[in-house]
Formats: C-alpha cells, sequence, structure tokens
C-alpha cells in the first residue's frame, strides 16, 4: 500500500514540499531578519505602502512586488516571511510540473534541486523580490510551452514590475516567439510523452506583421506601471525621476569584479554538490537543442550580470541571488544533467542509487543550512531584538502604545523600524558622504530616537556613535555583542566566525551640539 501511495510522482513531489514548508518555518524563526538589508526595507514599503501609495510604483520598491505583499506585511514580518515561504512553495510545484510538461524523468526531483540551491533556499523566507520573479517567471514558462504564447507574453511582461531583469527576459521572450519553435523543444503539441519526436514546425517570423505586434504584449506590464505612476503622481515621466542614483550606467557603486565572479559563485547559485549535474544537464542540453528557454534564460543573466558587475553598471553588486529569478531552470537542467548521469552509469546506478542521491541531497542541505548559518549579518537582529527589549523595558516612555507619538527615529538598520513599527518615510536621505550624514543628523528635531551600530552604520553611511554625540544626542546606553551562528561556529573573523557588533541607543533632547 505504501509502495503504491509513493509510486505516484505528484505524491512524491507533494512530500518533499511538506518537508520544504516545514524548513521554511524554522528558519523564519531561526532569522528574524535576512542576509540583506533589502528585506526589511521591502517589506517596510509594502506595509506602509496605503499611507505612501508613491511605494506601489516606485522603481527600488518594485510596483506588483509592493502590491503582491501589501496584505501580508500588514500581518507583521514574521507573516510576509511566511508568505514568502508559502510562494517558494508554488514556485516548487509549478517547477515540478514544467519537469512533467517536457517529459524529464524524476519529476519529482525538481523540488529538492530548486530549494536546495543556496542562494534559492537563503531567501526563500526573507521577502526578497526575487522569489515573486521567480514564481511568475516559471508560470510563463509552462504557458509558453504549452503553446498559449499569449498568455505566457502577458505574465512575462510583468516580470519588469518585480525586478529589472524582467527586461532582459522579456526581450528574451520575444526573441524566442520571433525566431524559435517553442523554444527548440523536441515536444509537439499534443503529445508530451517523449523526446523522440519531431520538432514542431510553429514559429513566428519577424517578417509577420501579426508576430511583430503580438509581440507589444510583452511590453503591456511596462505601460501598466507607466499609467499606474501617472494617475498616482501626476508625473509622466515619473519612472525616470525616481531612477536610483547609483542604477546609472558605470556608477561603480557597489564596486565591481572579475569577469569570472559568477563562475566562482556557481556553488552558491547551483550548490557544491550538483555542480556536476548541472554542467552536465547544461552541456546535454545545449547539444541537443533541448530546453532551450531553461538554457538560454540562464546564460542570458550569467553573461549580463558577469558584464555588469565586470564594469560597474547600473549599480550591480555581484550577488548570487540575482540568479534565484531563473532558479526553475537551473534546476531542470541540473535535473537534465542527474538523468544523464544515471543513465550514462545505469548499472552502478541501479544498485547504488538510492545510497548516492541520499548522500548527494544530503550534502546539499547540509551546504545550504551552512550557508545562511554562517552569514554574519543575519544574526545582527538578535542584537537589535535584544536591544529593543531593553528600551522598552527600561523607558516606559517607548512603550509600543507611546512609541509612534515620538518625533523621529534614525536606525543604522531596517530591522529596528520593524520592531518599533515606524514609518519609513521618515527616514533621513542619507548617502555615502559623511558630512551630509551629519548634517542630516543635527537637523532631526528633538526627541529623536537613534539605534547606531558599529558595523553598517560606519560602513554604509560613514557615520559612527561619536557623531550623534557631536550632534546633540544623549548615548542611554550601549552594549557589546559575540554573535555566533546556530550551527557554524568558525574561529576567524570571516563567513562562519563570530560577528563582533556593538549597538548604541541616543535620544536627541534639544541640547546644543558640540563643536
Amino acid at each position: 500500500m505504501a509502495r503504491q501511495f509513493f509510486e505516484s510522482p505528484a505524491r512524491r513531489a507533494s512530500l518533499w514540499l511538506f518537508a520544504f514548508a516545514l524548513t521554511g518555518v524554522v528558519l523564519t524563526l531561526l532569522y528574524h531578519d535576512a542576509e540583506q538589508q533589502d528585506s526589511a526595507y521591502h517589506f517596510l514599503f509594502a506595509r506602509w505602502a496605503a499611507v505612501h501609495p508613491v511605494y506601489f510604483v516606485s522603481v527600488w520598491a518594485r510596483p506588483l512586488f509592493t502590491l503582491v505583499y501589501w496584505l501580508p506585511s500588514q500581518f507583521g514580518y514574521p507573516a510576509a516571511k511566511l508568505f514568502t515561504v508559502l510562494l517558494s512553495l508554488v514556485t516548487g510545484w509549478q517547477t515540478f510540473r514544467l519537469a512533467q510538461q517536457i517529459n524529464f524523468q524524476r519529476a519529482e526531483l525538481a523540488v529538492p534541486l530548486l530549494f536546495l540551491q543556496p542562494a534559492f533556499f537563503a531567501i526563500s523566507s526573507a521577502v526578497m523580490t526575487e522569489t515573486l520573479f521567480a514564481l511568475l517567471f516559471v508560470i510563463a514558462l509552462r504557458l509558453h510551452l504549452r503553446g498559449w504564447t499569449k498568455a505566457g507574453m502577458l505574465v512575462a511582461s510583468l516580470l519588469i514590475l518585480v525586478r529589472p531583469e524582467g527586461f532582459f527576459i522579456g526581450a528574451l521572450w520575444g526573441v524566442w516567439t520571433l525566431r524559435i519553435a517553442d523554444c527548440g523543444l523536441r515536444v509537439p503539441k499534443n503529445n508530451l510523452t517523449s523526446f523522440s519526436n519531431a520538432p514542431v514546425t510553429r514559429s513566428f517570423s519577424i517578417r509577420n506583421p501579426q508576430s511583430a505586434i503580438r509581440i507589444l504584449l510583452l511590453a503591456s506590464g511596462m505601460v501598466v506601471w507607466w499609467l499606474a505612476a501617472c494617475l498616482l503622481t501626476g508625473d509622466k515621466l515619473w519612472i525616470v525621476h525616481d531612477w536610483p542614483s547609483d542604477w546609472q550606467m558605470g556608477s561603480r557603486a557597489n564596486g565591481i569584479g572579475p569577469i569570472w565572479w559568477y563562475a566562482a559563485l556557481l556553488p552558491l547559485i547551483v550548490g557544491v554538490p550538483l555542480i556536476v549535474p548541472f554542467m552536465a544537464g547544461l552541456w546535454r542540453l545545449l547539444r541537443q537543442r533541448e530546453f532551450v528557454c531553461g538554457t538560454s534564460a540562464f546564460l542570458t543573466l550569467f553573461v549580463l550580470h558577469s558584464v555588469m558587475f565586470t564594469r560597474g553598471w547600473f549599480g550591480s553588486a555581484g550577488y548570487a541571488r540575482y540568479f534565484v529569478c531563473v532558479s526553475p531552470a537551473i534546476a531542470l537542467i541540473t535535473l537534465a544533467g542527474w538523468n544523464a548521469l544515471a543513465e550514462g552509469r545505469a548499472r552502478f546506478f541501479d544498485s547504488m542509487k538510492p545510497a548516492v542521491a541520499a548522500l548527494a541531497l544530503t550534502a546539499s542541505a547540509l551546504t545550504c543550512f551552512g550557508y545562511i548559518d554562517g552569514i554574519r549579518f543575519t544574526r545582527d537582529a538578535r542584537a537589535v531584538d535584544w536591544m529593543h527589549a531593553w528600551l522598552l523595558t527600561n523607558h516606559s516612555e517607548f512603550s509600543e502604545s507611546n512609541v509612534a507619538s515620538k518625533s523621529g527615529l534614525i536606525s543604522s538598520q531596517a530591522y529596528t523600524r520593524i520592531l518599533l513599527d515606524r514609518d519609513p518615510w521618515e527616514r533621513p536621505s542619507f548617502s555615502g558622504n559623511h558630512d551630509h550624514n551629519l548634517e542630516l543628523i543635527r537637523q532631526a528635531p528633538t526627541r529623536t530616537l537613534a539605534l547606531w551600530d558599529d558595523e553598517t552604520g560606519p560602513k554604509w553611511f560613514g557615520l559612527r556613535a561619536e557623531d550623534f554625540e557631536a550632534a546633540g544626542y544623549e548615548r542611554l546606553m550601549s552594549q557589546d555583542f559575540i554573535l555566533e551562528g546556530w550551527f557554524v561556529r568558525l574561529p576567524w573573523n570571516h563567513w562562519g566566525g563570530p560577528r563582533h557588533q556593538r549597538m548604541h541607543w541616543f535620544y536627541k533632547t534639544g541640547t546644543e551640539p558640540r563643536l
């Protein structure tokens, strides 16, 4: 009876999803913030979007992401993080269904091969834009490969409303629609049982006016964004005027790196134990011209991000999480390699298959847990929680019911603003210039509360604790922290090592600042 139950690929996929649902809950409980502050800021923009509707059309906040997360964010940060877990689970199911749709064997393995990508795993319980992008990407891909090209283009047009990569994927989608018959898949429209059939002959020529007009559907999301921005702001060039200053051509705002940077990050993009099947799958699919949509999407982002980070264009920061956008494609490329290796060594895998699979997936899971636990910034939330509890215990005037009446809040970490439920609109417009930022805290009104740390504050804003005292702030308290991982505890002062952090509460009393 049990054997018959597990014979169904859908049931096996569901069991994988159940395991990762529990994992997502555990991650939410263990890590109160995320690996970067972007998660907290996206939550704040979504939570306060009804108060400041421009967040619904903001370039940085991302319109569709803010709209989708607006309701979950009203129930708090953990609820929004659990909503991301839900989106990740739906993405996993859709990836499994896509694997079935294109007749990949062992389709249920698409679920763990998605979640056990370290970059995906790390933000599968954070409030980041890449997970929503991945979900829309795989849904649009399924529609496209079923022959529902118009519906696929409409969904793909929404990608630009979630992340900038949507522009490049949208352009690539136009190429697929105009020049490639079902993206090169050897799967006829009405027969999804074998790769041995001849390629579909349905294609669109760029000489066909109807095809050219049809691909304008890929711009529909951008048109909706522009119309919404005009209605909300009255500014026809709102998107241009709201464009972040560090997203300029050649800005180098987040540094630069070598051209092979993302090749070196493949262990975080794909997973250390899964690099071999991924490379095998990529080679096989390219050679046989199968699943061209997936391989071309991955390679497009790989080349573009490599060039942008090398040149310092558009604030590209060299993060592995950018590839979560096409993580369903990465999972299926890896699955293709997994199947190819199994077929090439069938005699070995017949006897050792369960042990090899268990070993590879277990090693991948340990890598993912080690990766997220070794990220030192994720631990700062524990220190902020402690500072928040100290404030409410020792200063009753800052109780939850009274804190909203205070004049302002300045913090080096956005998570502080979440705990105190403060409007991000009141955040000073800090830059990387020390003098500019010092003048901003001097101009802040009296009764302004500030939580500052000795790592993020000086690194990003050039301000130290002494600057607040010089600007007329009273130091309420300071606390040193040695923050270690829950599981990874290495001795050095790098990834996995202890996080030495010092945090300070300040309060502006109205005393004349020291000159």
